[in-house]
Parts: C-alpha cells; structure tokens; sequence
C-alpha cells in the first residue's frame, strides 16, 4: 500500500514560498548593473576622449581610471549579491556542469557570502580613499580623517566577520561544513 505523502500545513508552505519575493530585488539589482555599465562606459569614453586631445593630466587619469575600477568592483559586488543570494537564499541555479559557472559558487552559503561582500566592501573603500589621497587638496582634513575612519571600521567589521565564522565551524560539527 502506498503511502499518504506528507505535505507541510499551508502556513509553513507560505513561509517557505515567500523567498520568491526577493525574486524582484535581484532583477532590480540587475538593473542597476546595467546603469553601472552604462556609466563606465561614458567614464571610458571621457577617458579616451580626454587622451586623444592631450586634454588630461596624469593626476585625471589615475582618477577617472579608480573610477572605471570602482565600478567594476561595485560590479563584482552586485554579482555576487545577485547570483550568491539568489543561490543561497531563493532556489539553486542548477549550475554545476555549466563551463562558465564561478568558483566560487560551488561553496556559497550566506556565511562565506557575508566575507566576500565585506572584502569587496574594503576593495571598493580602498579605491574611494585612494581616489581621496590622490585629490587631497581638494578635502578638508576632517572628510579625509572621516574617509579613512570609515575604512578602518570596514576592516575591522571583516575581520569581526571572518572570525565570527571561523568560530561557527569550529563549534559546528564537521557534516554541517558540506555545501
């Protein structure tokens, strides 16, 4: 005789079903990287521009070049929120035999996720503050203090971070660590 298979009560299947409505999140999340790109493209072509009529200095170019790798690592953040929460936290993406498939998703879960986005958090401080140093004369020294107080905080929020999840699987047992 077969058996009744069991459903879980309604309650629990809305709860479950409601991480579809992070769904629009991500798709907006995709949109706005569509805006970045548009806006490093216009920042490329004041580049080219700006190198072809010997109009820039050397100084303008270091800037507007921090600038084209802060979007790109702004990018890189939004990839790795767009397709690690999606993973993570919606539904799994069926990926695994896919040449394309990044690294670093066959281990993502939200605490390794948590990490990368504060690394890539410090990545994008760090370029802010350079563009910062470079321009110094155009601050005052309480925005450049201010700039480089919110960096050290960024750093140590990572390292607050990774600590706290090396203490997790410490304290975990090792079947839990399999992804």
């Amino acid at each position: 005789m077969e058996q009744n298979k069991q459903y879980p009560p309604i309650l629990a299947q809305l709860i479950f079903g409601s991480r579809w409505l992070q769904l629009p999140l991500y798709l907006g999340l995709i949109v706005a990287q569509g805006v970045y790109v548009y806006h490093f493209l216009i920042e490329l072509w004041h580049l080219v521009g700006g190198a072809v009529a010997h109009t820039l200095t050397e100084a303008a170019i270091m800037l507007i070049v921090l600038g084209l790798i802060d979007v790109v690592m702004i990018s890189n953040l939004l990839i790795m929120v767009i397709v690690g929460g999606y993973e993570t936290f919606v539904s799994r993406m069926h990926l695994e035999n896919h040449p394309d498939q990044p690294e670093w998703l066959d281990h993502v879960n939200a605490s390794v996720l948590k990490v990368k986005l504060a690394m890539a958090i410090i990545g994008i401080s760090s370029i802010h503050l350079l563009k910062t140093f470079i321009n110094a004369e155009q601050y005052d020294e309480k925005t450049i203090i201010a700039q480089a107080s919110i960096h050290v905080i960024f750093l140590l929020s990572a390292v607050a971070i990774a600590y706290c999840d090396k203490l997790l699987h410490q304290a975990l047992p090792a079947k839990t660590h399999l992804k």
